[in-house]
């Protein structure tokens, strides 16, 4: 059975912060995702994973202000030093927490030429910066209900950049919440993405609650990611309808081996 994870900044918020990780830890949950770490020191973060014996899989590069809107840079012409500065700093907290995933957004951007050749500059700057490493950069195609305007908003037009730049450490971020909104046809995309895809998410569809409610069959899903050999996780990113332990019991047992 696959790997499911924590995302501290959807689950367990109505406790704070670093009291998150030890609730996490009692629900069963070894590892943690984070969507943006940066207004916590790492050395924190880290001390708070270790305590728990857990390990961050997963959190975003910073978005450029979120407050008024913004959604990530790497699509946004002109703000090529302001993402490669803020992925610097994503780096340094991926070495401190040692993640080895980085999902960069590609931010709200009309879809042209000056936006894809920006994000496909990026990519290849934030490729260029992990050679080696053992890292791996993420690309999310997101619904646009939620994120009006939004960049990448298709597996399939994620795939098509995947194929441009042809790295190996170029993967898919597959959120089968988002993709079920943006076509549907959930076990043939992920069968036919599964090659390229570095991490899944879920969500119930259409409210974004707890994943036994609404119209995806997930035990379904993870049936299949199992049959395909899947040795990564699924991380949780979902409004709870309650408090967070109240809503787990749609987890197969064990989730976490």
């Amino acid at each position: 059975m696959p790997r499911f994870n924590a995302n501290l900044s959807w689950l367990f918020q109505e406790i704070p912060f670093f009291d998150r990780f030890g609730a996490a830890a009692n629900a069963g949950f070894r590892g943690i995702e984070i969507l943006f770490p940066y207004d916590q020191p790492a050395q924190e973060i880290r001390s708070a994973l270790q305590a728990q014996h857990q390990e961050m899989v997963l959190f975003n590069s910073p978005p450029g202000n979120f407050g008024a809107g913004e959604r990530g840079l790497a699509a946004l012409p002109g703000r090529e030093k302001e993402f490669r500065d803020t992925f610097d700093q994503a780096l340094a907290y991926a070495e401190i927490l040692q993640c080895e995933r980085i999902h960069i957004m590609s931010g709200i951007a009309a879809d042209g030429p000056a936006a894809r050749h920006t994000f496909l500059a990026n990519l290849e700057y934030a490729l260029g910066k992990i050679e080696n490493s053992g890292l791996s950069i993420l690309i999310e195609p997101i619904n646009t209900r939620d994120i009006p305007g939004y960049f990448l908003t298709t597996v399939e037009q994620a795939n098509h950049f995947l194929e441009e730049l042809a790295h190996p450490a170029l993967k898919i971020q597959f959120d089968w919440y988002h993709a079920q909104i943006m076509g549907g046809d959930l076990s043939c995309r992920t069968e036919k993405f599964f090659s390229k895809i570095g991490h899944f998410q879920l969500a119930g569809v259409p409210d974004r609650g707890e994943p036994d409610r609404g119209e995806v069959n997930f035990p379904h899903l993870f049936n299949l990611v199992d049959s395909l050999h899947y040795d990564g996780w699924i991380g949780c990113e979902y409004r709870p309808k309650a408090r967070t332990e109240e809503g787990l019991g749609w987890l197969p047992k064990p989730f976490y081996a």
